[in-house]
């Protein structure tokens, strides 16, 4: 009988350590799920901001996934506040409220005399710089995307 509750026991405690292993898996691979988009082409910002929306959604939503995205260069004109395209506006204020990391080059900043007032709402300035974010984040683990 003895025999009996210790193979018990045994039995429920691998079962209870491989459920625990199991659940510990899933949130390390939701917490692993990072990517940063890199954009640099004013011509790609659409086509960039639609990548990410279609990232959110295949991922399963933004509480499965992290998602930053950098700009730079002449793509930063894209979001101007007094010049962007309503279709923009609408895409980055849905990208702001999915928690996506929205990131501005300071110095692409300082070269088009912008201001993060300038800019669309949910923006963050990269005070190192746009390459110099991306490089960190890809040191933290995140996937490197140029579309």
């Amino acid at each position: 009988m003895h025999r009996r509750n210790i193979l018990a026991t045994a039995l429920a405690a691998t079962g209870a350590l491989l459920a625990a292993g199991g659940r510990s898996a899933r949130a390390e691979a939701r917490e692993g799920a990072k990517a940063v988009y890199h954009l640099s082409d004013l011509d790609k910002a659409a086509f960039v901001l639609g990548n990410i929306g279609h990232h959110l959604e295949g991922a399963g939503g933004p509480e499965q996934v992290t998602i930053a995205l950098v700009v730079h260069g002449a793509a930063l004109r894209a979001f101007h506040a007094g010049a962007a395209s309503p279709e923009t506006v609408r895409k980055v204020a849905a990208l702001a409220k999915a928690d996506v990391k929205l990131n501005a080059c300071v110095h692409s900043m300082r070269g088009q005399n912008v201001t993060l007032k300038d800019l669309l709402p949910g923006f963050a300035v990269a005070e190192k710089g746009g390459v110099v974010l991306i490089a960190e984040l890809q040191g933290q683990g995140y996937a490197y995307l140029r579309p």
